[in-house]
């Protein structure tokens, strides 16, 4: 099994990351995002999958989860680190401080694209922790190495809670105080997606994710423009590969966690029952439990 880094091309530029090739996979969801690089850091072997594709060309809610995801699961792959760009919704966050999240706020409108079943096969898949404990203890001491290491005034928060917006427009002030009054920590628009399917696909899951700027509504800010946040951007993609080096190089293999078993007891359908179509759809997903089909 392998690791993969859902982020920005610019990930790729790892101190002694090793490009083995890319790889094109058609899935029963269409395409993904881009092509996805395979390569190794010492005996990691990781892939890395540009959320935007390659020149960030892709909105928000153009981004095909399903088959980023469903793609990454037919490689093998057993635990997905997403690198995301969000605003902060407190006063005390900074650009460029980076908080790993521990819960989700939803609200998007496609979740219908944020689940492989349906057509034929129902399942729910427990979310009440929607990322897993273990990798992201994996992340706060990564980037906290990182950060100490740049020697930079950067702040790395250890939980919190992300809300998803629709986008592309960042946020009202009335909507970033909404926000902030519910208790949330940071906003933006692409994680839920892939933290639901990660977890339908029993893929482990956790984000850091890096703050661009403070979102309009929170106290004494600004309205945020598109180029603060670039300005920011750059900062923070200069600052994630070693983030992801060090997470790389101390990646938990071995992991006590219940993300790998999520299906176990989620599917309401008998898989005997399930019709022949949907099991070649979401086959990579399925198939250790699908196996059992007549059996029970």
């Amino acid at each position: 099994m392998s690791t993969a880094i859902i982020g920005g091309t610019g990930l790729y530029a790892l101190p002694g990351f090793e490009i083995v090739g890319e790889v094109e996979i058609d899935t029963p969801f269409g395409a993904p995002s881009d092509v996805i690089v395979h390569g190794r850091l010492g005996a990691i072997e990781a892939y890395f999958l540009p959320r935007h594709g390659r020149g960030h060309r892709l909105l928000p809610s153009e981004i095909n989860h399903r088959a980023n995801v469903w793609a990454l699961k037919a490689l093998g792959v057993d635990a997905v680190l997403g690198i995301s760009a969000v605003g902060a919704l407190r006063p005390d966050l900074r650009a460029r401080d980076v908080l790993v999240p521990d819960q989700i706020v939803d609200r998007g409108k496609a979740g219908v694209a944020h689940t492989f079943f349906g057509e034929g096969v129902v399942a729910h898949v427990a979310f009440a922790e929607p990322f897993c404990p273990v990798l992201r203890a994996a992340v706060v001491a990564a980037a906290r190495a990182a950060a100490d290491a740049e020697g930079a005034d950067r702040t790395v928060l250890d939980g919190g809670t992300y809300i998803q917006i629709e986008g592309p427009a960042f946020s009202t002030a009335a909507e970033s105080r909404l926000y902030r009054s519910w208790g949330c920590d940071v906003v933006g628009m692409t994680l839920l997606g892939e933290a639901k399917l990660c977890r339908e696909a029993e893929i482990c899951y956790a984000v850091a994710a890096m703050i661009t700027d403070c979102d309009a509504g929170v106290d004494g800010q600004k309205a945020v423009t598109a180029e603060m946040v670039l300005a920011n951007l750059r900062a923070n993609a200069a600052f994630a590969p070693d983030l992801v080096a060090r997470f790389l190089a101390a990646f938990p293999t071995s992991r006590a966690c219940a993300c790998r078993d999520a299906l176990a007891a989620a599917t309401l359908t008998p898989w005997d029952a399930a019709p022949a179509a949907a099991l070649r759809r979401l086959e990579p997903i399925v198939r250790k439990y699908a196996e059992r089909r007549g059996s029970e």
